[in-house]
């Protein structure tokens, strides 16, 4: 698979539109059922939050590792981190997570189109991956939905 900011972000895009669409033919009584059960409970629209407020770190986590920066900090507490966030979406819409869903892989799609190829070497720390390269990360993105929401359709279909 090429490492190319081209090849990144037409999966980003192509991967975003899948998920986009997923989402979008849910019926509301799907968008409550419980997907992860420990410690906090996280229902099918938790998981779109936590893909939205996700990916707006990694917006802001990517441009410092391209501007040279280090990435997250080597105490950063990825769980913390994820059960504030679902408490800055409780009360948003569920047809507004799903347009800042939209909004924020677009922009992602134009930072990681955006990239050159040196900018993909650059390493930094991810939170959850540790030191790795942006190329890494930027795949991270994706396949961190595509997990989710295997996990997803594998209960909404049992």
């Amino acid at each position: 698979m090429p490492d190319t900011p081209e090849f990144l972000a037409e999966r980003l895009q192509t991967e975003g539109e899948k998920t986009a669409a997923f989402f979008a033919a849910l019926s509301p009584a799907q968008w409550q059922t419980p997907v992860y059960t420990e410690g906090q409970i996280w229902t099918v629209r938790s998981v779109l939050a936590h893909f939205v407020t996700a990916e707006r770190g990694f917006l802001n986590l990517f441009a410092d590792i391209r501007a040279g920066g280090p990435g997250a900090s080597e105490n950063f507490d990825i769980d913390r981190y994820n059960a504030s966030q679902q408490e800055k979406t409780i009360e948003i819409s569920l047809a507004e997570l799903l347009n800042q869903f939209r909004a924020v892989r677009a922009q992602m799609t134009a930072l990681v189109a955006s990239f050159t190829q040196e900018d993909l070497q650059k390493q930094g720390r991810h939170p959850f991956l540790g030191l790795t390269t942006l190329a890494e990360m930027v795949k991270m993105v994706y396949r961190h939905n595509q997990i989710h929401l295997r996990d997803l359709r594998k209960l909404l279909e049992s």
